[in-house]
């Protein structure tokens, strides 16, 4: 149950959602970037690299503002601790099932409408979260089928980028594990710290009551990475 809030606290709840939507939307086009470090690793590296992999992995997920911004409104509304495994075991079933056989089996797919999809289905969360498919369209879909299948979306837009390097075949999916563990890593990592504020800001009635507001910037964020993508296609994508 949330506690009522203090008459002294005053939290802008708004003020602070626009502002993170503001520090995280110029960065969504770059979601999936690597820096010039993390490249020039990739294309000289040779043999198995099992820790150098761990670890792009965790700070590629931790960077990686599309993912997380789907993870915070596949849990936003998710109270129970079980509840928050379930749905996390799906979305991370599904991104590493296409990560490691996209990579390993070069099933080429085009980074620009993988990362459109991928932001569509943060607009799909802000919208289930919002109750919109039951006030438009009269049902429900399958909640957890949705968060395997974009899963799987998410696992191929990180394929996509792995993709982009020309890997030595030697240890090729001992790397590959490695970079997935550290994707888990850094996945935990983040829903950790997710979840310890979701937590806290659970406890003021101002949680439901900007509810609204929250799940509309997590649907703007993925409109303007959708756009972003799908404008990279139509010019130089396709």
């Amino acid at each position: 149950m949330l506690n009522k809030l203090h008459p002294t606290a005053k939290v802008s709840w708004p003020k602070i959602v626009l502002l993170l939507l503001g520090v995280v939307a110029p960065g969504l086009a770059l979601a999936h970037g690597v820096d010039e470090g993390t490249q020039q690793f990739l294309t000289t590296n040779e043999g198995v690299a099992i820790l150098p992999f761990m670890y792009i992995g965790a700070k590629h997920m931790v960077t990686g503002y599309d993912h997380l911004l789907f993870l915070v409104g596949v849990i936003f509304f998710l109270y129970r601790p079980k509840d928050v495994l379930l749905y996390v075991s799906f979305f991370t079933l599904g991104h590493s099932l296409t990560l490691l056989l996209g990579v390993y089996q070069d099933i080429q797919v085009n980074s620009f409408l993988i990362d459109a999809i991928i932001g569509l289905s943060i607009v799909y969360k802000g919208f289930d979260n919002l109750g919109g498919f039951q006030r438009f369209f009269g049902f429900q879909p399958d909640t957890r089928a949705a968060v395997l299948i974009f899963g799987l979306f998410h696992g191929f837009g990180l394929a996509t980028k792995l993709q982009d390097f020309e890997f030595a075949q030697e240890g090729l999916l001992q790397n590959l594990i490695a970079f997935n563990v550290g994707v888990e890593i850094g996945q935990f990592l983040a829903l950790l710290f997710i979840v310890v504020a979701l937590s806290f800001w659970r406890r003021y009635a101002s949680y439901l009551r900007f509810s609204v507001v929250t799940n509309v910037a997590l649907m703007s964020a993925g409109f303007l990475l959708t756009f972003y993508q799908l404008s990279g296609y139509v010019l130089i994508g396709n």
